[in-house]
């Protein structure tokens, strides 16, 4: 189980909320968080609350200020906790269509390209058999990120995506 504790202040002062889990909603914890200490495990961290608005990885370290986690702001209104299990294969399989139609192409390995790799950039709907991945919108890990989480997503709005564009795509593991 991972642990993430986030301040009010930089440099890991003023009130702080702790956390061993998802949390949905921290505005009732904090009014803002300009520092985060992940002392275990891996979170996404979100802008908004319920798990919406920009999101952003975060692995075990300090993160001194909002820059650190590549924040524009410090708003940081709920977490994630991505589960990580030992020796467990990642595979992703994705659909040029909505509810898996089309060609599908497999993935076990990190994608920086996309385009290059599959002559499409457009991923309409995905079946996630085994890990966690970051989905982004550009090539090379750029851009907006979505996490993809085990299952099945039928078309891309259920993974958050406001288009199917897919740049790149890379594994979540522990280091």
């Amino acid at each position: 189980m991972g642990k993430i504790i986030f301040y009010e202040n930089k440099n890991f002062e003023g009130h702080q909320y702790e956390c061993s889990g998802d949390c949905a909603d921290m505005l009732c914890y904090l009014g803002c968080c300009n520092s985060i200490m992940v002392e275990s495990g891996c979170f996404m961290i979100y802008e908004q609350p319920h798990y919406k608005g920009q999101p952003f990885l975060v692995r075990k370290g300090e993160y001194p200020n909002f820059e650190s986690w590549l924040g524009k702001n410090d708003c940081v209104c709920s977490c994630r906790e991505i589960p990580m299990t030992q020796g467990s294969s990642h595979e992703v399989k994705l659909f040029e269509r909505m509810e898996y139609g089309g060609q599908m192409m497999a993935l076990v390995e990190d994608c920086p390209n996309v385009m290059n790799m599959f002559q499409t950039n457009h991923i309409f709907s995905c079946k996630v058999i085994g890990g966690n991945w970051l989905f982004f919108e550009q090539s090379n890990y750029k851009g907006r990120m979505y996490l993809i989480r085990p299952g099945e997503y039928t078309r891309f709005t259920e993974w958050g995506g406001s288009n199917a564009c897919v740049g790149s795509i890379k594994r979540i593991n522990e280091n």
